[in-house]
């Protein structure tokens, strides 16, 4: 998310943080510069407006005539401001009620509630260690009670059954019964969705909410729709008492309008982000960081907390232990690195995050998408446990083989034998004193221009 966004103010703002000084007409270039930037992102106009006008406000007072590098300072304005629209900090949910506390979702139809059902619960279990409970009161689309039955089961959650002669208050209220007999902690409840706001669907939700009165109603709003997100979430708020947003498909979302809209256009936080299809890909929403991840800065706190949920520790540390021993880096050991990455979103969602990564062009981003890892794991997987353990051994009639097995060709089998080989090496380099940084400076040159400097991350 935020790509077009980030690439425009990333222009805009380099050329005003070298300054030695700051004036009104410099600072008046830079703004029309940034209004655009934020139109161009579909974010919506009273909100540039709001946002430019607390800026100008703030960048041509004391703030800036005291500072020693009122380009930087000015930066910092930006950044609190995009904070500031945003919410400022996660609002958790609110679930400090006598269980079971009930959370209901509404939103329009296609904007991935019900997927953001499934990874609620999954969220809930594993990272607030609740019990929970789903059941679905979309009477009209039977598909969408057994998605969520079938999503309750890949995430271990219990789902309360529901069918289409029922009536949504009927199921709920039932649900809500059998929580209590069980003492669940959430109930989430999942209603059904319209392809636009109708007054009988209004009609129909408002009397649900009343019925079972939850402590939390999300609105469930696709990031693509841009500031029309913030327009139908508006809608909502008004027939129903929000307490937040979950913004869905953001991974899908280049310009972030949604995400710099809502929270100004109805006073509601955004509680999550969806960042992918997976069960697991369900973010809290940080202002602050989201804020940062605009201006280029990466959000290094999201990826540490990544790795400590999804990076398997054990396996990561017997593979540190071998190198160290001088054992050797092998193509199993690879394919285990690449199934690491995949479990943290894959090397863009990790990149993503971290300072200066907008400075990857094009070309070499290509190569770091899914489709490569799920190539690469294919070749390993074609290899003989000899092959993997001696790659050396593996020449042309054993690539041709290897190339047929994984649905690939001889180059590509070439291409990852040399990646492969670059790796080793710097796995050599980590033996002995100062032996990470070695490795790091090995990784250097292996990487594009402005990725290890100028911006990029240091080590």
């Amino acid at each position: 998310m935020f790509e077009n966004l980030q690439e425009r103010l990333g222009k805009t703002l380099k050329n005003i943080s070298g300054r030695g000084r700051l004036t009104e007409d410099n600072i008046k270039d830079t703004l029309r510069e940034v209004r655009m930037a934020f139109l161009e992102a579909d974010v919506a106009l009273p909100v540039v407006r709001e946002f430019v006008k607390q800026v100008k406000e703030r960048a041509v007072g004391v703030e800036v005539t005291k500072s020693l590098s009122p380009g930087q300072v000015f930066i910092k304005i930006v950044r609190e401001e995009l904070e500031k629209a945003m919410g400022e900090a996660n609002e958790e949910l609110s679930l400090n009620a006598q269980p079971p506390a009930v959370v209901m979702m509404a939103g329009l139809q296609g904007a991935g509630k019900t997927t953001s059902v499934g990874k609620l619960a999954k969220f809930l279990k594993e990272r607030k260690k609740k019990s929970v409970l789903v059941v679905s009161a979309d009477v009209y689309r039977p598909a969408a009670i057994k998605q969520l039955e079938t999503l309750a089961t890949e995430v271990d959650v219990e789902f309360f059954p529901s069918d289409i002669s029922q009536k949504p208050v009927d199921i709920a209220t039932a649900a809500i019964s059998h929580a209590k007999k069980k003492f669940i902690d959430v109930v989430l409840v999942d209603t059904a969705g319209r392809l636009h706001v109708d007054s009988d669907m209004m009609d129909e939700i408002k009397a649900l909410h009343h019925a079972i009165n939850p402590i939390e109603t999300l609105f469930v709003v696709d990031a693509m729709t841009g500031q029309d997100a913030a327009n139908t979430a508006k809608a909502f708020d008004e027939a129903l008492p929000l307490t937040g947003v979950i913004l869905t498909k953001t991974d899908g979302d280049a310009r972030g309008g949604a995400a710099l809209s809502i929270r100004h256009i109805t006073g509601k936080p955004i509680k999550f982000m969806g960042v992918g299809e997976r069960t697991d890909a369900l973010e809290p929403f940080h202002p602050d960081r989201i804020a940062s991840r605009i201006l280029g800065m990466g959000d290094v706190l999201s990826l540490i907390e990544e790795v400590e949920m999804k990076v398997d520790k054990e396996q990561a540390a017997k593979v540190a232990q071998k190198v160290f021993k001088g054992d050797g880096f092998t193509l199993d050991d690879f394919a285990d690195q690449l199934k690491q990455m995949k479990n943290m979103g894959g090397m863009m969602s990790m990149l993503d995050k971290l300072p200066g990564m907008q400075n990857i062009p094009d070309a070499v981003k290509g190569q770091m998408g899914d489709k490569t890892f799920i190539q690469m794991e294919a070749i390993i997987s074609s290899m003989t446990k000899k092959e993997r353990a001696r790659p050396e051994i593996i020449k042309g009639s054993r690539k041709k083989r290897i190339a047929a097995g994984s649905g690939t060709q001889v180059q590509e089998i070439n291409k990852l034998l040399k990646q492969f080989t670059q790796m080793q090496k710097m796995m050599k380099k980590m033996k002995g004193k100062g032996g990470m940084q070695k490795m790091m400076r090995g990784m250097k040159g292996m990487l594009p221009p402005g990725m290890m400097g100028g911006g990029g991350p240091k080590f």
